[in-house]
């Protein structure tokens, strides 16, 4: 469904979302979690990782527009180490920088009101207008077409959007997290 949106808003409080993750990155949180992958699933999983970020730069009418809204925790946490935070950081920067259809917040580590405090969001505008959600766990996760459930879903995206940086804001606040690595 991905590769038809005309709409994906995504909202991550573990890792960074797939679509803007680095090999290294990818490959740091597949490691971090077990059981360990073999290294052939282990290169697969990183390989069909990437070739979906391809979707960011794809120029198709209509364009595709992207927001992500990540933890400031999640980049803090330095998956990975020093090295590959360093490498995303400036992944991130230059993302948000060539491409004018997406859009990276930062969701600030203190902010007394939150609204994603229930997990993950992903939002799904198909190219007949339809939404989708998707919700994702431990071990699973679940496609949602109810539109009830995606207009809860919307209404904490919104609020997140407005609890976050301002997309100028978190632009400065990656500069300064990658000049003091």
């Amino acid at each position: 469904m991905e590769g038809h949106a005309i709409s994906l808003y995504t909202y991550d409080c573990r890792v960074v979302p797939g679509l803007l993750q680095t090999e290294a990155y990818a490959r740091a949180v597949s490691l971090s979690v077990p059981p360990l992958p073999e290294e052939a699933v282990l290169n697969e999983r990183v390989a069909a990782r990437l070739a979906r970020q391809e979707l960011l730069s794809v120029r198709r009418t209509p364009l595709c527009s992207f927001s992500f809204i990540i933890e400031e925790a999640v980049l803090e946490r330095r998956t990975g180490g020093t090295e590959v935070t360093s490498e995303l950081l400036d992944h991130l920067l230059d993302v948000d920088e060539r491409h004018w259809n997406v859009e990276v917040q930062v969701m600030p580590l203190r902010r007394p009101t939150h609204a994603g405090l229930d997990g993950p969001i992903a939002l799904l505008e198909t190219p007949d207008n339809h939404w989708f959600a998707y919700s994702e766990g431990q071990k699973n996760g679940r496609l949602i077409s109810d539109p009830k459930e995606i207009s809860v879903l919307h209404q904490r995206y919104a609020k997140l959007r407005s609890q976050a940086l301002t997309p100028e804001d978190s632009s400065s606040l990656l500069k300064r997290m990658r000049g003091s690595l």
